[in-house]
C-alpha cells in the first residue's frame, strides 16, 4: 500500500501585470514515486492539466531561483519567506503563477514525514524489475 500526501492551494495565474486569476491547484505526493510531486490545475470547463516535477525543485525554489527548462521556481523575495513564482513553459507558451510559500512548506513537511528527503527508495528497484523480467522471459 502506498501512502500519499495531498493538499489544495490557491494560486494566482498572472496573465499580465494588470490581470490575475485565483485558481485552486491540487498538490499530490505518492510514496511510490518519492522524487516527484504533481500539480493539477482543474478549471471549470477545461480538462485537468497535471505537471510533474521534482520535490527537491519545489523545496529549492522556496529560497532561491531553481529549475531549468519547462519548470522554474523562485521566491518573490530573497529576504524572507513570502510568495513563490512558478513558471511552466511548453514551447513558446508560458504560464506564470504566484503562490503563498507557507502552504507549500506545510505540504513539503508532510511529504518529508512520509518519505524523508535523501532517504527515497523506489518500491521496484532496477534489480527487482530485471529479475522479474528475466524469470518471466520465455526460454529460447
Amino acid at each position: 500500500m502506498n501512502d500519499t500526501v495531498q493538499a489544495e492551494v490557491i494560486m494566482s495565474f498572472l496573465v499580465s501585470e494588470e490581470l490575475a486569476f485565483r485558481i485552486p491547484v491540487e498538490l499530490d505526493f505518492d510514496s511510490a514515486d518519492p522524487y516527484a510531486i504533481r500539480l493539477t490545475f482543474d478549471l471549470p470547463g477545461d480538462v485537468p492539466v497535471t505537471w510533474t516535477f521534482s520535490r527537491e525543485l519545489l523545496l529549492d525554489g522556496l529560497s532561491r531561483p531553481s529549475g531549468e527548462g519547462d519548470v522554474r521556481i523562485e521566491p518573490s523575495s530573497a529576504e524572507y519567506l513570502s510568495d513563490v513564482f512558478i513558471s511552466l513553459q511548453v514551447g513558446a507558451e508560458r504560464a506564470l503563477f504566484r503562490v503563498s510559500a507557507p502552504p507549500l512548506v506545510a505540504f513539503l513537511d508532510r511529504t518529508d514525514r512520509l518519505v524523508p528527503l535523501g532517504e527515497e527508495e523506489v518500491c521496484d528497484t532496477l534489480d527487482a524489475v530485471l529479475d522479474r523480467i528475466l524469470t518471466e522471459a520465455p526460454a529460447g
